[in-house]
Protein backbone atom coordinates (compact mmCIF):
# COMPACT_ATOMS: atom_id res chain seq x y z
CA UNK A 1 0.00 0.00 0.00
CA UNK A 2 1.18 3.29 -0.46
CA UNK A 3 0.42 5.96 1.95
CA UNK A 4 0.83 9.76 2.41
CA UNK A 5 3.09 11.41 4.45
CA UNK A 6 0.29 12.68 6.74
CA UNK A 7 -1.17 9.13 7.04
CA UNK A 8 2.04 7.68 8.03
CA UNK A 9 2.75 10.08 10.55
CA UNK A 10 -0.88 9.19 12.39
CA UNK A 11 -0.23 5.97 11.81
CA UNK A 12 3.09 6.11 14.18
CA UNK A 13 1.33 8.79 16.59
CA UNK A 14 -1.67 6.03 16.96
CA UNK A 15 -4.30 8.88 15.83
CA UNK A 16 -4.47 6.90 12.01
CA UNK A 17 -5.59 3.23 12.57
CA UNK A 18 -7.61 3.22 9.52
CA UNK A 19 -7.11 2.98 5.83
CA UNK A 20 -9.57 2.91 2.94
CA UNK A 21 -8.44 1.62 -0.66
CA UNK A 22 -10.55 0.90 -3.98
CA UNK A 23 -9.43 -2.09 -5.09
CA UNK A 24 -10.97 -5.25 -7.55
CA UNK A 25 -9.36 -7.54 -4.76
CA UNK A 26 -7.81 -7.04 -1.06
CA UNK A 27 -4.11 -5.80 -1.79
CA UNK A 28 -3.30 -6.40 1.72
CA UNK A 29 -4.44 -9.66 3.88
CA UNK A 30 -4.90 -9.55 7.71
CA UNK A 31 -2.16 -10.05 9.40
CA UNK A 32 0.34 -9.25 7.08
CA UNK A 33 3.05 -6.32 7.45
CA UNK A 34 4.33 -3.70 5.66
CA UNK A 35 7.90 -2.13 5.82
CA UNK A 36 7.48 1.75 5.49
CA UNK A 37 9.71 4.60 6.61
CA UNK A 38 8.17 5.20 10.20
CA UNK A 39 8.60 0.74 10.44
CA UNK A 40 6.29 -1.87 10.30
CA UNK A 41 2.51 -1.26 9.99
CA UNK A 42 0.35 -4.45 10.58
CA UNK A 43 -2.78 -4.47 9.33
CA UNK A 44 -5.69 -5.93 11.46
CA UNK A 45 -8.41 -6.72 9.70
CA UNK A 46 -9.49 -5.88 5.85
CA UNK A 47 -12.85 -5.65 4.84
CA UNK A 48 -15.42 -4.97 1.98
CA UNK A 49 -17.84 -2.07 2.84
CA UNK A 50 -20.54 0.15 1.34
CA UNK A 51 -19.39 3.44 0.88
CA UNK A 52 -22.65 4.39 2.49
CA UNK A 53 -21.43 2.62 5.46
CA UNK A 54 -18.34 4.74 5.77
CA UNK A 55 -18.73 6.76 8.94
CA UNK A 56 -17.34 10.11 10.32
CA UNK A 57 -15.67 8.72 12.68
CA UNK A 58 -14.20 5.89 10.16
CA UNK A 59 -13.15 8.53 8.38
CA UNK A 60 -11.57 10.52 11.01
CA UNK A 61 -10.17 7.21 12.41
CA UNK A 62 -7.95 6.82 8.85
CA UNK A 63 -6.67 10.82 8.78
CA UNK A 64 -9.77 12.69 7.23
CA UNK A 65 -12.03 15.76 8.32
CA UNK A 66 -15.51 13.62 7.12
CA UNK A 67 -16.53 10.45 5.47
CA UNK A 68 -17.21 12.57 2.20
CA UNK A 69 -13.63 14.30 2.06
CA UNK A 70 -12.21 10.70 2.75
CA UNK A 71 -14.33 9.06 -0.04
CA UNK A 72 -13.41 11.78 -2.64
CA UNK A 73 -9.40 11.32 -1.98
CA UNK A 74 -9.84 7.13 -2.05
CA UNK A 75 -12.17 7.53 -5.67
CA UNK A 76 -9.00 9.83 -7.22
CA UNK A 77 -6.76 6.70 -5.99
CA UNK A 78 -8.97 3.81 -7.01
CA UNK A 79 -7.86 0.77 -8.17
CA UNK A 80 -10.96 -0.92 -8.73
CA UNK A 81 -14.27 -0.86 -7.76
CA UNK A 82 -14.66 -2.18 -4.67
CA UNK A 83 -13.65 -0.25 -1.36
CA UNK A 84 -12.26 -1.94 1.75
CA UNK A 85 -11.39 -0.57 4.90
CA UNK A 86 -8.36 -1.83 6.45
CA UNK A 87 -7.77 -1.57 10.27
CA UNK A 88 -4.03 -1.16 10.73
CA UNK A 89 -1.40 0.16 13.60
CA UNK A 90 2.09 0.85 13.91
CA UNK A 91 3.66 -2.25 14.94
CA UNK A 92 7.81 -1.60 15.50
CA UNK A 93 11.00 -0.67 13.96
CA UNK A 94 12.15 -1.77 10.66
CA UNK A 95 14.25 -4.75 10.96
CA UNK A 96 16.39 -3.94 8.09
CA UNK A 97 17.13 -0.55 9.99
CA UNK A 98 17.87 -2.50 13.87
CA UNK A 99 19.57 -4.43 11.62
CA UNK A 100 21.40 -1.83 10.06
CA UNK A 101 22.59 -0.10 13.32
CA UNK A 102 24.04 -3.45 14.46
CA UNK A 103 27.73 -2.81 14.04
CA UNK A 104 28.77 -4.98 16.85
CA UNK A 105 29.93 -8.13 13.98
CA UNK A 106 30.40 -10.98 15.92
CA UNK A 107 32.45 -14.06 13.83
CA UNK A 108 29.33 -15.85 13.12
CA UNK A 109 27.35 -12.93 11.87
CA UNK A 110 30.45 -11.79 9.63
CA UNK A 111 30.19 -15.45 8.91
CA UNK A 112 26.51 -15.35 7.86
CA UNK A 113 26.79 -12.09 5.99
CA UNK A 114 29.74 -13.46 3.65
CA UNK A 115 27.77 -16.54 2.72
CA UNK A 116 24.93 -14.53 1.68
CA UNK A 117 27.61 -12.02 -0.54
CA UNK A 118 28.68 -14.69 -1.41
CA UNK A 119 25.21 -16.65 -3.27
CA UNK A 120 24.93 -13.07 -4.56
CA UNK A 121 27.67 -13.51 -6.51
CA UNK A 122 27.50 -16.81 -7.82
CA UNK A 123 26.71 -15.01 -11.01
CA UNK A 124 29.87 -12.82 -11.30
CA UNK A 125 30.77 -10.46 -8.45
CA UNK A 126 29.63 -7.14 -7.82
CA UNK A 127 28.57 -7.19 -3.63
CA UNK A 128 32.00 -5.51 -2.72
CA UNK A 129 32.24 -3.03 -5.13
CA UNK A 130 29.10 -1.90 -4.97
CA UNK A 131 29.36 -1.66 -0.78
CA UNK A 132 33.17 -0.07 -1.46
CA UNK A 133 31.66 2.44 -4.38
CA UNK A 134 28.35 3.45 -1.74
CA UNK A 135 30.75 4.18 1.18
CA UNK A 136 33.35 6.35 -1.08
CA UNK A 137 30.28 8.40 -2.39
CA UNK A 138 27.11 8.58 -0.26
CA UNK A 139 23.66 10.63 -1.27
CA UNK A 140 25.17 10.48 -5.11
CA UNK A 141 22.34 9.43 -7.32
CA UNK A 142 21.89 5.85 -8.96
CA UNK A 143 22.17 6.69 -12.41
CA UNK A 144 25.89 8.23 -11.45
CA UNK A 145 26.43 5.36 -9.41
CA UNK A 146 25.29 2.13 -11.48
CA UNK A 147 27.81 3.16 -14.55
CA UNK A 148 30.77 2.97 -12.05
CA UNK A 149 30.27 -1.10 -11.41
CA UNK A 150 29.18 -1.56 -15.29
CA UNK A 151 25.36 -1.85 -14.11
CA UNK A 152 21.75 0.12 -15.67
CA UNK A 153 20.37 1.65 -12.98
CA UNK A 154 17.07 -0.68 -13.00
CA UNK A 155 19.94 -3.65 -12.01
CA UNK A 156 21.92 -1.39 -9.43
CA UNK A 157 18.90 -0.47 -7.62
CA UNK A 158 17.63 -4.11 -7.47
CA UNK A 159 20.69 -5.26 -6.34
CA UNK A 160 21.30 -2.46 -3.47
CA UNK A 161 17.93 -3.34 -2.62
CA UNK A 162 19.55 -7.17 -2.10
CA UNK A 163 22.30 -5.22 -0.05
CA UNK A 164 19.65 -2.96 2.15
CA UNK A 165 17.99 -6.17 2.72
CA UNK A 166 21.08 -7.81 5.08
CA UNK A 167 21.21 -4.14 6.76
CA UNK A 168 24.42 -3.00 4.80
CA UNK A 169 23.03 0.21 3.30
CA UNK A 170 20.05 2.35 3.54
CA UNK A 171 18.25 4.62 1.20
CA UNK A 172 18.47 8.55 1.28
CA UNK A 173 16.28 11.38 -0.04
CA UNK A 174 18.90 11.27 -2.78
CA UNK A 175 20.94 8.03 -3.42
CA UNK A 176 22.43 5.46 -0.54
CA UNK A 177 25.10 5.09 2.17
CA UNK A 178 26.80 2.99 3.99
CA UNK A 179 24.62 1.69 7.23
CA UNK A 180 27.23 1.16 10.67
CA UNK A 181 27.09 -2.50 9.91
CA UNK A 182 27.98 -2.22 6.39
CA UNK A 183 30.59 -0.11 7.57
CA UNK A 184 31.88 -2.68 10.13
CA UNK A 185 32.40 -5.26 7.20
CA UNK A 186 33.92 -3.03 5.10
CA UNK A 187 36.49 -3.02 8.11
CA UNK A 188 36.99 -6.48 8.69
CA UNK A 189 37.45 -7.15 5.11
CA UNK A 190 40.40 -4.19 5.24
CA UNK A 191 41.91 -5.52 8.31
CA UNK A 192 41.33 -9.69 7.53
CA UNK A 193 40.60 -9.76 3.97
CA UNK A 194 36.99 -10.63 2.51
CA UNK A 195 37.63 -14.84 2.60
CA UNK A 196 39.40 -15.17 6.07
CA UNK A 197 36.46 -13.37 7.65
Amino acid sequence: MIFTAASLDGIAAGTVTLAFRRWDRPRVRPGGQQRTRIGVIAFDAVDEIDAAAVTDDDARAAGFADAVTMLTFVDRKAHGPRLYRIALRAAGPDPRAVLRADADLSDDDAAGVRRRLDRMDANGPWTEATLRLIAARPAVVSTELAPEVGMDRPTFKQKVRRLKELGLTESLDVGYRISPRGRALLDRWDTDGRREM
